[in-house]
């Protein structure tokens, strides 16, 4: 039987986060949002409608004083800023994790079965699939329909 959880406001959420050992920072700026820094992770969240909490910056390990994206290149996980991309450690994701997990608590978010088994990315890109989202006119062209079907001809002609 699923529990109902209870929403916090945005102060009773600040004031749970504080509790728990986050760093929060006032934006620049903004009055009614916040960056919240733990484990070398941070994140950001604004004051929604009717007192509500809403997640600006999703979770990113900080790299230099910028929120790093998770991202996944099928082989690895790397950390991606505007400046640079770093393959990702299993120190990095432990603390990617354990922030996410607590920040959701914090939020009275749901916790998933598949984001409770492991750090997930916003995205994937796996090699071997490379393109197959784009329509096939924009997907470049592999090497044997580069090559024509005369080279194929004269390829299968050399085998027998």
């Amino acid at each position: 039987m699923p529990k109902t959880i209870e929403a916090r406001t945005y102060e009773e959420a600040l004031a749970w986060l504080r509790d728990h050992g986050f760093d929060v920072t006032d934006a620049p700026g903004a009055t009614v949002r916040v960056f919240l820094r733990k484990y070398n992770v941070s994140a950001a969240i604004q004051k929604g409608p009717d007192d509500t909490v809403k997640i600006f910056a999703y979770p990113g390990y900080l790299i230099g004083s910028e929120i790093s994206k998770l991202v996944n290149r099928g082989y690895q996980q790397f950390l991606k800023t505007s400046k640079t991309e770093i393959p990702a450690s299993a120190d990095h994701l432990k603390a990617l994790q354990t922030f996410s997990e607590e920040l959701k608590e914090a939020l009275s978010l749901p916790s998933l079965y598949n984001e409770s088994l492991g750090t997930v990315s916003e995205s994937y890109q796996y090699d071997r699939i490379e393109n197959r989202d784009k329509a096939p006119v924009d997907r470049p062209k592999r090497p044997w329909e580069v090559a024509g079907k005369e080279a194929a001809v004269a390829a299968k002609k050399g085998r027998a």
